[in-house]
């Protein structure tokens, strides 16, 4: 279903105390937000928010943000908000590529890439959040052994994405091309995108890659 138009979409965001706009305002003091020195978990792509408000849940001890990027996405994330949401989540209305302008060097204990877009044509595969270009920029905000946890339905993708991994340094800590098969599936908490693969009979491949 496309999302309509939103509008005084960015307005409503703004003023939502939920949503973090223009992050890098913030001089990477952005952790401050949650005064206390939990672990930082972030997750790049939210979607509409169902992963990272369940992890949030489970985990009241990891503070998360969840970057997205479409203002009616993120829209339609608030508009589920509601007094029992937990207060260990924020949503930043930024891209991935501006890690380095919001965190402090070695800030970051995980991140998350759930289903991001595939980009299958040859001349976009630079735009893969797997390229070298975003693991460098993984690797500088991520702590000592800090990880990086990444879930596609697309196999291509996956197979791209061990390729640059092991091309730049990164050890792979596990990796399966079936997870709801695997014995990695225990603690898997699904997206929105997962539920619906899942139930279409699709495999789902998932990695935990940390930098050597």
């Amino acid at each position: 279903m496309r999302l309509r138009h939103v509008e005084n979409g960015f307005d409503i965001l703004n003023k939502h105390p939920k949503v973090i706009t223009k992050p890098e305002k913030y001089n990477k003091k952005i952790t401050n937000f949650f005064n206390n020195n939990n672990p930082i978990h972030i997750e790049l792509g939210s979607g509409k928010g169902k992963f990272l408000t369940e992890m949030a849940n489970l985990y009241p001890n990891i503070n998360y943000f969840g970057f997205e990027k479409d203002t009616k996405v993120i829209y339609r994330w608030i508009k589920k908000i509601n007094k029992d949401c937990p207060d260990n989540y924020y949503i930043i209305h930024s891209n991935a590529d501006m890690l380095l302008e919001i965190f402090e060097e070695k800030s970051i204990e995980r991140i998350y890439l759930n289903f991001s877009d595939p980009w299958p044509k040859p001349r976009h595969h630079k735009r893969r959040l797997t390229d070298k270009q975003f693991l460098d920029l993984y690797e500088v905000v991520l702590k000592k052994q800090g990880e990086l946890h990444f879930k596609t339905d697309n196999n291509d993708l996956f197979d791209f994405s061990l390729l640059q991994l092991k091309e730049n340094g990164w050890q792979i800590k596990l990796a399966t091309r079936d997870l709801h098969k695997s014995n990695y599936v225990e603690d898997n908490v699904m997206t929105e995108y997962e539920e619906k693969f899942v139930i279409e009979g699709k495999n789902i491949n998932k990695l935990v890659a940390f930098k050597k």
